[in-house]
C-alpha cells in the first residue's frame, strides 16, 4: 500500500509540473505571439521561443509519465484500457509535444533566413504562423489527450480509486474538451477563442483538484484492496 501511496503522490506532482509548464510556455511566448512581425521579433530575440519550447517539452515528459506510473495500478481493474491509456496519453500525446517542441525551434533558423532578405518573405511568414500555431498537430494531440483521459477517468470511476464525483467530473469535462477540439477542427470557432477557453476550464480545474487529491489523500485503500483481491 505504501508503494501505491507514493505512486499517487508522484502522479499528482507530475500533473502539477505539466500544467505549470504549459502555462509558462504560453506566458514566455506571449510577446512573440502578439508581435506584428513574428519572424522579425524572433530574429531580434529568440529566447522566448526557445524557453517556450523547453517548457512544452517539460510538460510533455511530465504528463507522459502519469500513465506509466498509473499502469501497474489500473491494469488490476482492466489491463486493456490501462494499456490504451498509456498508448494515448503516454506515447501519442508525447509525440504531439515533441512535434510542437521541434516546430517551435524551427522558427529560429527560419527567422534568420527571413532577416537575410529572402525573396519569399510572404511565404516564410505564412510558414512561421503554421509552425507556431501547429493547428493540425494540435487537433491530433487534443484528440489523443481526450481519448486517453476518458479511459483514465472511466477506470478511476469504475475502480473507485478516487471519489466518483471527482472521476465523473473528469469524464464530463473531457467530453466538453473533446467537443471544443472537434468544433475548432471544423472551423466553428478559433483555437484561442473565448468559447474554447470556457469549455476547457472545467477540465483544467478538475485536473488540479485531482492532482491535489492524489498528493494529499492518495488512492482509496479499500479500492486498492479490492483490486488486489480481484487480481489474486
Amino acid at each position: 500500500m505504501n508503494t501505491y501511496r507514493k505512486t499517487a503522490r508522484i502522479m499528482g506532482v507530475l500533473y502539477i509540473i505539466g500544467t505549470i509548464s504549459g502555462i509558462l510556455s504560453l506566458v514566455s511566448t506571449g510577446p512573440i505571439r502578439s508581435a506584428q512581425d513574428l519572424l522579425s521579433s524572433i530574429s531580434a530575440n529568440g529566447n522566448p521561443i526557445t524557453l517556450g519550447a523547453l517548457f512544452v517539452l517539460t510538460m510533455g515528459l511530465a504528463l507522459a509519465m502519469v500513465p506509466v506510473m498509473a499502469f501497474p495500478v489500473l491494469r488490476k481493474h482492466n489491463e486493456a484500457l490501462a494499456l490504451g491509456y498509456v498508448v494515448f496519453r503516454g506515447a501519442l500525446e508525447g509525440v504531439y509535444y515533441v512535434a510542437i517542441f521541434v516546430s517551435w525551434l524551427l522558427l529560429l533558423p527560419l527567422s534568420q533566413v527571413y532577416q537575410a532578405g529572402s525573396p519569399d518573405a510572404s511565404n516564410l511568414r505564412a510558414l512561421a504562423n503554421v509552425l507556431l500555431e501547429a493547428k493540425e498537430i494540435a487537433v491530433f494531440g487534443g484528440v489523443a489527450f481526450c481519448l486517453g483521459g476518458l479511459m483514465f477517468c472511466y477506470l478511476l470511476y469504475q475502480s473507485k480509486l478516487i471519489p466518483r464525483w471527482l472521476s465523473g467530473w473528469g469524464l464530463l469535462a473531457l467530453i466538453l474538451d473533446l467537443a471544443s477540439i472537434l468544433l475548432v477542427m471544423f472551423g466553428i470557432f478559433g483555437p484561442l477563442s473565448t468559447i474554447k477557453t470556457v469549455l476547457e476550464i472545467p477540465l483544467a480545474v478538475q485536473e488540479m483538484v485531482m492532482a491535489v487529491w492524489l498528493i494529499v489523500k492518495g488512492f482509496n485503500p479499500s479500492a486498492l484492496a479490492a483490486l488486489s483481491a480481484k487480481t489474486e
